[in-house]
């Protein structure tokens, strides 16, 4: 027989830890039930949450009637008489889980200890020993060196946030969780796990040294944040591309920083550059929702609607309930419509971003030199009246603001099959009501006719 107290010292030491082992093993310990089993399971949960424990009872007795072989049933059964304070009752169903699923270790936790207030100790301790190796800091570290060669980090960093708790003082554990984190590309996380490693030690070397990196890593960051949030993009591309300098061994980082650096540049309405910056970035992850989507932007301003729309489908595949990339690729297609008609940018010659000076510019030069007063031969007079009221068109809808939103938007103002309620189009109208019209006017009444010579 053990001796008394040996068991549960070491209990005592690590019971909440042990807590949350069993609940984790309780929420990963579901299996597959038929759907009335399923029904009773799931209502007898919420009846035992509420507080309804006959009620939850009966709901777990069904349960285990339709399924006698199903441990989950069993489990929350035994959940229910300990709730209730009939532990003997619970005994035989947490007896029953173990034969059905001898590694379920929240139920032999939960045996030993109704074992051990029963006062049989050697049963007690055999199911104590049997779960063991979750208290032992060192095979936790052991395991989590296992992890980390299989290319399972976050399993890794699982186990060593155990033994972290086990074992007073471990440095060891924090600077290791730390610089998984750091390699994982979570710098916050990384940050807050070396700052656990100096409250234990100031002076530890390996952690201070990784502390300064990690702190100026984090720093840039939160800097080129800032300033995307303040539409200042061209420094936040700096700080990104600063933050690629001082980690260019972590891959994670260089991809994160080109990530926001295709952002920045698709924001600030640079779409060779973004849609070069995305293209790097979705050649090694070809599913970045956010990468695809500036892209798809910049595609929009360069006037490849196909391209945009294909990024746009592509993102809606891994994130059907974004609204952003539903209207996107809804004004996409609109615009791709639109392009097969009448496009006011074309007919000027300008980008779809340029500003109020570049389009009457563009107009200005354009209306002189499609002026119907300087061509003589009947049939090119006609076509110079025509490229002449499409110039003027374009001018009128790209230097007035609503206008031109609306036709950015894929809805051509002056088209009246796109207007609801119909309606003519100002625009189509003859050469002879557009004699007197200024080109170098900012707009408003014609004052007078050119004349050419």
């Amino acid at each position: 027989m053990v001796a008394p107290g040996s068991v549960t010292s070491r209990l005592g030491s690590v019971f909440p830890f042990l807590l949350v082992l069993v609940d984790l093993q309780y929420e990963g310990a579901e299996c597959g039930v038929n759907a009335d089993v399923e029904k009773h399971l799931e209502l007898g949960k919420k009846l035992l949450a509420a507080g309804q424990l006959a009620d939850a009872l009966s709901q777990f007795h069904a349960a285990v009637d339709g399924d006698p072989e199903n441990y989950i049933a069993y489990y929350r059964r035994a959940t229910v008489f300990l709730a209730m304070g009939k532990s003997k009752a619970a005994l035989p169903d947490l007896t029953k889980v173990i034969e059905l699923k001898m590694d379920f270790t929240a139920a032999r936790l939960q045996r030993g200890h109704l074992l051990l207030k029963q006062g049989k100790l050697d049963e007690a301790e055999d199911d104590f020993k049997k779960v063991v190796c979750v208290w032992d800091a060192e095979l936790r570290e052991l395991r989590a060196e296992c992890f980390i060669k299989e290319g399972e980090p976050r399993k890794a960093i699982s186990d060593l946030k155990a033994a972290s708790k086990l074992k007073n003082d471990n440095t060891e554990a924090f600077y290791k969780i730390s610089t998984l984190y750091y390699q994982l590309g979570d710098h916050e996380l990384s940050l807050s796990e070396v700052r656990e490693c100096l409250k234990l030690d100031q002076d530890h070397k390996r952690c201070f040294a990784h502390y300064k990196q990690v702190k100026k890593l984090n720093k840039l960051i939160e800097s080129a944040e800032e300033l995307i949030r303040d539409g200042r993009y061209t420094d936040a591309t700096s700080k990104y591309e600063s933050v690629m300098k001082t980690e260019p061994s972590v891959s994670e980082y260089t991809i994160r920083s080109k990530e926001r650096i295709c952002h920045c540049f698709s924001k600030d309405e640079k779409p060779v550059e973004a849609i070069r910056v995305c293209s790097e970035v979705l050649q090694v992850e070809p599913d970045n929702v956010n990468a695809l989507k500036d892209r798809a932007e910049a595609y929009l301003i360069e006037e490849m609607y196909d391209e945009a729309i294909q990024d746009y489908e592509t993102a809606q595949e891994h994130n059907e309930n974004d609204q952003q990339i539903r209207e996107g690729l809804e004004k996409a297609q609109r615009l791709l419509k639109q392009s097969q008609k009448r496009d006011y940018y074309k007919i000027l010659g300008v980008k779809r971003n340029a500003k109020k000076q570049e389009i009457i510019k563009a107009y200005r030069k354009l209306a002189l030199q499609w002026h119907p007063d300087n061509f003589q031969n009947e049939e090119e007079k006609k076509k110079a009246e025509k490229k002449f009221i499409d110039i003027a068109a374009a001018k009128e809808v790209l230097s007035d603001p609503e206008m031109r939103k609306k036709f950015d938007d894929g809805e051509d103002p002056l088209d009246a099959e796109s207007q609801q309620g119909g309606g003519g189009n100002p625009f189509h109208r003859s050469w002879n009501s557009w004699q007197g019209f200024n080109p170098f006017s900012s707009g408003g009444p014609f004052r007078f006719k050119f004349h050419f010579n």
